[in-house]
């Protein structure tokens, strides 16, 4: 059986059911609508919570153990299990078919995947566990049903944004439906109840011009040192608070380093993408980016961001756009640069 994300609330208020695959290339509605899951779940008794992640050598053994085994206190138990955008295999299937032939009803299992095709839908393990329990597909949201979106957010928000309003978040967070959502809940505490218009949601985004934060990390990580300084530029003559750049700067460089360190540790990159919540969108260039920078070069921007950080805190700098840009050129050029102060004579 099938419930879109916006159809979920409405089939958990009727029942539950035994399995729940929660399938899509959507994050934000995916974490949703497990959690809306969860809350019903509990709701009804099953509060013990246990997590799967399917990882090369799994032993599927273990989600049958669990599924088939009976509490000591009786306590009702849902299992939340992620495929980690792998596809199960033979061992998989079957165990998954067998959850679905001595059905437990002190048991709710939620399975988490990457988009299911039609190659999935036709398997014999999907078609098992479909017949017995709810399809959600969480798919990237566009035209009107993203507009039916976040009219519904902003209903839930108790958010009054006029049309242009709407429009210019959109515009702004570009599908990034996360970034759209923390950007209505930072509205509702400011403006709960009173009409909003496009003025009042720029005002609270990071910039309103052309180039935003957003065009920054994409040159940043594509190594496009020509945008990075325009873009800069642009946020200087809008008065962007350099803390602000400084922010997204550090946010792209620990994450590099990180996923860079835990590669040479051998961990799988596509893991790595989904643990740091990097979307489809811009796997492709912050694979470019892991390319290009090295371990040392990703410190040395570290340290000359923290540099940075603690002369501004001090009121010494004098140009801190001009610092922010050379840190840039390090960023995109793939070399190692002292940060250039200009600091006040006292």
């Amino acid at each position: 059986m099938r419930s879109y994300a916006n159809q979920l609330p409405s089939q958990l208020s009727k029942s539950l059911h035994p399995f729940y695959m929660v399938f899509g290339e959507e994050p934000f509605q995916e974490a949703q609508c497990v959690f809306a899951i969860k809350q019903a779940a509990k709701r009804q008794g099953f509060d013990e919570i246990i997590k799967f992640n399917y990882l090369p050598g799994f032993d599927w053994q273990e989600l049958l153990a669990q599924y088939n085994s009976m509490s000591l206190f009786s306590a009702r138990t849902l299992i939340e299990f992620d495929l980690n955008q792998l596809k199960p295999g033979t061992p998989g299937s079957q165990a998954f078919k067998k959850l679905t032939e001595h059905l437990n009803p002190d048991v709710i299992v939620i399975i988490k995947g990457s988009k299911a095709g039609q190659d999935i839908q036709r398997s014999a393990w999907f078609k098992a566990l479909d017949k017995q329990g709810l399809f959600v597909p969480c798919y990237t949201l566009a035209g009107n049903h993203l507009h039916r979106w976040l009219d519904e957010q902003c209903s839930a928000l108790q958010l009054n944004l006029n049309p242009d309003a709407k429009r210019s978040l959109l515009e702004a967070t570009e599908g990034n439906l996360l970034a759209t959502h923390q950007e209505l809940e930072k509205l509702s505490l400011l403006y709960k109840h009173q009409p909003i218009d496009h003025t009042q949601v720029l005002n609270g985004l990071l910039n309103q011009s052309k180039y935003d934060i957003f065009d920054l990390n994409s040159a940043l990580l594509q190594g496009d040192a020509h945008t990075a300084i325009k873009v800069l530029l642009k946020l200087a003559d809008d008065n962007v608070e350099a803390t602000s750049v400084l922010w997204t700067f550090n946010k792209e460089a620990q994450t590099l380093l990180e996923i860079k360190s835990a590669m040479q540790q051998g961990e799988n990159l596509n893991q790595l993408f989904k643990r740091h919540n990097i979307w489809k969108n811009q796997q492709a260039l912050t694979q470019h980016a892991l390319d290009r920078l090295t371990i040392n070069q990703l410190k040395n921007i570290i340290n000359c961001l923290a540099e940075f950080d603690a002369a501004y805190k001090r009121s010494a700098m004098v140009a801190p756009y001009q610092a922010l840009a050379h840190i840039a050129l390090s960023f995109c050029m793939s070399i190692d640069m002292p940060l250039p102060y200009q600091l006040d004579a006292h």
